[in-house]
């Protein structure tokens, strides 16, 4: 078990979890939690959410928040969803599985998240449901920084681990479907 440093893991514990992730299932792997973030930092647990082309994950507050990569503000297209590998969520969570929502995505899944798994314009279905990989980054903020300490922040991060996508990855939804916790997610 992993020496935890007031729930925040060290720098060499994070990085001897790399095998584990590298370990990720590449074609067909399973979603294990949806969150939906109604307003600033509140998190909804659901056991299935409805994708939408327009909303993204529905009731979820991405369209609504706007983003500062769009000149005007607006929510970015590219940026609807963010999917998180679950491996990777619970070692910075320190095996704390109540706390995956604080890092703040809407999908958490045992899938290689990685570059060469998933280049842009590649596609995900989860149920009837499907997504688009995005090239938007998708980077870890100081809130991220704050709820798993600045070692998790640095790790997901790092150059060295940028393509495994440690952090997670941006999509969009294409076809609309309701997902749900512990159904397939596979690679088209």
């Amino acid at each position: 078990m992993a020496t935890v440093i007031g729930a925040h893991l060290t720098k060499e514990e994070l990085e001897a979890g790399l095998d584990a992730i590298r370990r990720s299932p590449a074609d067909v792997g399973t979603v294990e939690l949806i969150v939906r973030r109604p307003a600033e930092n509140e998190r909804e647990v659901l056991e299935e959410g409805r994708l939408e082309l327009v909303e993204g994950l529905v009731g979820d507050m991405w369209r609504v928040r706007g983003s500062k990569r769009t000149a005007d503000g607006s929510a970015h297209p590219d940026m609807q969803l963010t999917v998180m590998n679950a491996r990777v969520t619970d070692l910075v969570a320190a095996g704390e599985r109540e706390r995956w929502a604080l890092s703040g995505d809407q999908l958490y899944v045992d899938l290689d998240l990685s570059e060469a798994n998933l280049p842009p314009g590649a596609r995900l279905a989860l149920g009837p449901a499907v997504l688009e990989v995005t090239d938007q980054p998708h980077t870890g903020c100081a809130k991220f920084s704050a709820r798993f300490g600045v070692a998790a922040h640095t790790f997901v991060n790092t150059k060295a681990h940028r393509h495994l996508r440690l952090r997670g990855l941006n999509a969009k939804v294409v076809v609309p479907g309701t997902v749900r916790t512990g159904e397939t997610i596979r690679k088209l």
